[in-house]
């Protein structure tokens, strides 16, 4: 799926899709409470009200540059906590490649987070040793977000994603660490949006007058513009989460701006009520 804003092109490349399975994340989102939510259907969830979620990367090319924003699970990644998401061996690359976007050809990798589904093909397997899949590229992390996760990373499944998908990239020489309201180029800037993680970012793209929003896990699903208080169990501070959400959301409210989010597609938020909806693209 690819979409523009001004001169700027943005395309989806899908790792994984899933229907349903999602109240590990989301324990609030039941199927009643879905289906009360009637515009999410059918382009978010199903009839019986099970959510529609990915796990992808999104390609942004500006006039000078190709950024590829978070880059999914990745292969042959080991101790995450989700087994289906260990020892992967997905045509992703191949997908990429397909779509004209070879990884030599990447400049630019920008993660908005270091979760373990936004930083994983980061890096591929070579002999034996975790190597930049992106040959090419300088890789973008948040200063505090790279900084909480170096020193923070206690638990195994985190010092597992940081072993194999972050430090590679430091110890390379090719990672750059930003402030969290950096801007990256004259139409890309970054958004401090914290609460899911504590460095998380959110992209602003602006071109010839028009405006595009990557939100990044903000929300993991656009349920969660309806029911700003349903916090992901993966959020680090939910409570901060939930501001988060209520500002940005509100910013780009009833606006032509295009919003595409970290694990959903494109569309418009719009006010309704004291909280929002979001209006698919299609």
């Amino acid at each position: 799926m690819q979409w523009k804003v001004g001169r700027v092109k943005i395309t989806k490349v899908v790792e994984l899709e899933t229907v349903g399975s999602t109240r590990f994340i989301l324990p609030l989102a039941s199927n009643a409470e879905i289906q009360k939510l009637s515009w999410l259907i059918p382009h978010f969830a199903t009839e019986e009200g099970r959510l529609k979620m990915s796990i992808h990367s999104l390609v942004v090319e500006t006039p000078t540059r190709r950024i590829v924003v978070d880059t999914g699970l990745g292969n042959d990644k080991q101790g995450r906590n989700v087994p289906t998401w260990n020892h992967r061996t997905a045509p992703f690359l191949e997908t990429m490649i397909a779509a004209g976007f070879p990884p030599e050809s990447i400049d630019t990798v920008l993660c908005t987070h270091l979760h373990v589904d936004h930083v994983g093909w980061n890096t591929k397997l070579v002999d034996g040793k975790w190597m930049p899949t992106f040959p090419k590229a300088r890789y973008v992390f948040g200063k505090t977000e790279y900084e909480h996760w170096r020193d923070h990373s206690t638990e195994p499944d985190k010092q597992a994603v940081f072993g194999d998908s972050v430090k590679p990239i430091v110890d390379a020489g090719r990672a750059e660490l930003i402030p969290g309201d950096h801007r990256l180029s004259d139409e890309i800037s970054m958004i401090p949006t914290p609460g899911h993680s504590p460095g998380h970012m959110s992209i602003l793209i602006q071109s010839d007058g028009e405006q595009g929003l990557l939100t990044g896990d903000v929300a993991h699903h656009p349920c969660q513009m309806a029911h700003l208080g349903w916090s992901s169990t993966a959020d680090s501070d939910q409570g901060q989460s939930a501001v988060t959400r209520r500002e940005l959301f509100g910013r780009f409210a009833d606006t032509p701006t295009l919003v595409i989010g970290g694990h959903f597609s494109a569309g418009h938020i719009k006010r309704d009520g004291d909280a929002f909806r979001f209006d698919a693209l299609g």
